[in-house]
């Protein structure tokens, strides 16, 4: 069997969007490296059934400004 054909698999902290946080393994990083998520299971419609806008880069804002004159309704 070949060497080093497969990547590193080591630990990692994954944040969470309300704080909390877990180890788990992986490939992603390096060992010890943190994962902040921006969206998951806590904050994300499909598991909450709450309706919200992530605007992580503000392309909801320049959406609303560019098409305002539409009279699109706002929330």
């Amino acid at each position: 069997m070949k060497k080093n054909v497969h990547p590193d698999y080591h630990k990692i902290t994954v944040v969470m969007t309300d704080g909390s946080s877990f180890e788990t393994r992986t490939t992603w990083g390096k060992e010890g490296d943190t994962l902040k998520l921006d969206i998951d299971s806590k904050s994300h419609p499909a598991w909450t059934g709450l309706r919200q806008l992530v605007d992580t880069g503000g392309q909801v804002a320049k959406f609303k400004s560019r098409y305002q004159s539409f009279g699109l309704k706002t929330e």
